[in-house]
């Protein structure tokens, strides 16, 4: 008997019940990857029978994957995504396409774990980059990712499965991108490090230059670059590397050093030539002169070849006997041939010191040839300082006029006020040191020596201890002021040399005009003084007559000596 039979007729509430449990059950289906059976192909569409009760229909294009899978056929079993158990004609609203992003989503993520490498196509080019297929899932490949380098045209790269490594997913806002250049460059590296390991320092290889720079080229030596810097391009300066180097162009290279961290590798072509700097010093000895061509010219001097490979610096110092700070420029052009004197040689450094000047002849021994000590010259003023004048003289030389040799009255520093700059003055030679580049000049010299004029070139009879008639000018509290009578000598007796005996020396015992006879206590004529003293006299006369009349322990009284020895004199003088 039936359960109806036993139970009655089921109510209408009870068939609802069970067409909504039956419907909840597969409700739980939509939005996942079920299997149906193709039961019917009609007009390029497929009928699927999901065992839901219900069917569904898909286009045959989504079976094909962009014509990778072959189309199935009525009684095939196939997977495809439910997004509802029925529409609004009662079918089931399914789809292989996404059947096949959720089954590659799957396969992405494992291969995103494990940082492998997934297959993919670019087939469209969006703002900022590209769409990549990756078996159903689309993926961004930013522009960036593309190549190693820069790739103005991506046609060649469409529609081509390739590898790509997957930078970053997002499975709830269905985000993938994707890089080509990762791949690139780990392949690139594995292969650098194949090769690097097949190469040695010291190897000589072919190579065909990649790129040029500034700074040198980069050679390619079959799939890995080496830097081939200017130095090492060839002995000779290369200023820059076009000068030798074409892009294309086969060079034959030294492998110089490696480094196995980086994959670093750099090359020489000069290192397969003869080192010209072996025994340089005997091919180039000091004080050697020669002939080269400047090739380089810099703030501080200017470079010149001697052969190909071998330069030498003349240093901004080295370039002319008096312009001191000019630009070396401004002496020398670039490509100038110059005659030069070898200075230093330096084979460890790889220098050469170069001389300009020392192929000319040296002003100062010129000069000094041409005006010795005590010749007038003529020149211009070129400057005034503090200390003196500046005079250019014949030979594009200066001297210097020290403020002591402008004027034998007046002090230098008000004389200097006199002269400015661009008067042509004369003046006398007093030296000429060639080994420290000096002129020294004096103005006053020209005018004489009034010293000299004065006392006469040997003096006459002003010399030390001498007696002479000195005539009172002044009197002060100090001393007096005195002439000496013949001469236009002048000096100043203090109080202690006004007589012997400290009563008499006292200044107001002497008057204006009275002449008084003293002895010079010194005679400069370096420093153009004169001293004359009272007492000195005094005690010199006393002295001599002591000896000539007797001594105080003869028992003759000191002023009986004296007054014998005053008799003595004015005999003389009578006489």
């Amino acid at each position: 008997m039936s359960a109806v039979a036993s139970y009655g007729s089921p109510s209408r509430d009870d068939f609802a019940a069970l067409l909504d449990e039956s419907y909840g059950k597969n409700e739980a289906f939509e939005g996942t990857v079920v299997k149906g059976i193709i039961v019917a192909i009609e007009k390029d569409v497929a009928v699927i029978d999901l065992g839901l009760k219900t069917e569904g229909r898909v286009a045959m294009k989504e079976f094909t994957n962009n014509g990778r899978d072959e189309l199935p056929g009525v009684g095939d079993e196939v997977e495809v995504y439910l997004e509802r158990i029925e529409n609004a004609l009662g079918e089931a609203v399914i789809s292989r396409d996404k059947a096949r992003r959720e089954e590659s989503w799957v396969k992405l993520e494992k291969a995103f774990e494990r940082q492998e490498k997934v297959e993919g196509i670019i087939f469209n080019q969006v703002k900022g980059g590209f769409t990549v297929d990756l078996d159903g899932a689309m993926a961004f490949l930013p522009r960036s990712q593309v190549d190693i380098r820069p790739v103005r045209d991506v046609a060649p790269l469409m529609g081509v499965p390739q590898p790509f490594q997957i930078l970053k997913m997002d499975r709830r806002r269905g985000n993938i991108v994707v890089s080509r250049r990762t791949v690139l460059e780990e392949s690139r590296a594995e292969q650098r490090h194949e090769i690097v390991a097949n190469l040695e320092e010291g190897q000589v290889i072919d190579g065909t230059v990649k790129n040029i720079t500034d700074y040198g080229a980069f050679v390619d030596l079959g799939g890995i670059d080496g830097l081939l810097h200017v130095t090492d391009i060839a002995w000779r300066r290369v200023n820059h590397p076009t000068e030798v180097l074409s892009i294309g162009q086969t060079v034959r290279v030294k492998i110089i050093k490696i480094n196995h961290e980086t994959h670093r590798i750099s090359l020489g072509m000069k290192q397969l030539l003869d080192d010209p700097w072996q025994g340089i010093e005997a091919k180039y000895p000091i004080e050697m002169k020669l002939t080269g061509r400047v090739t380089n010219i810099t703030d501080y001097g200017a470079f010149v070849e001697l052969e190909p490979g071998i330069e030498g610096l003349i240093h901004v110092s080295e370039m002319s006997w008096t312009k001191k700070n000019v630009h070396p420029g401004k002496i020398v052009a670039t490509s100038q041939e110059v005659e030069v004197q070898v200075l230093e040689v330096d084979a460890v450094k790889r220098r050469i010191s170069l001389g300009l000047k020392q192929t000319l002849s040296n002003p100062w021994e010129s000069f000094a040839e041409r005006f010795p000590v005590g010749t007038e010259v003529e020149g211009e003023v070129k400057n005034k300082t503090e200390f003196g004048l500046f005079i250019g003289l014949d030979g594009d030389v200066d001297g210097m006029v020290h403020l002591s040799d402008l004027d034998w009255n007046r002090p230098g520093e008000q004389v200097i006020d006199d002269y400015k700059k661009g008067d042509v003055v004369k003046a006398q030679v007093l030296d000429v040191d060639v080994e420290k580049e000096r002129i020294s000049l004096g103005i006053k010299q020209l005018a004489g020596d009034p010293f000299v004029a004065r006392v006469g070139e040997e003096g006459g009879e002003l010399r030390k201890n001498a007696i002479v008639t000195c005539e009172v000018t002044d009197v002060k509290e100090g001393g007096i002021d005195v002439s000496i009578v013949g001469t236009d000598l002048t000096a100043f007796i203090k109080r202690s040399d006004l007589a012997r005996d400290r009563n008499d020396q006292r200044s107001e015992r002497f008057a204006v005009g009275e002449k008084v006879d003293a002895r010079i206590t010194l005679f400069d004529r370096k420093a153009r003084k004169v001293s004359v003293s009272i007492k000195a006299l005094e005690m010199a006369e006393e002295k001599e007559a002591i000896a000539n009349f007797g001594s105080a322990d003869s028992g003759a009284s000191l002023g009986d000596i004296l007054g014998a020895a005053l008799r003595a004199r004015t005999e003389g003088e009578k006489k």
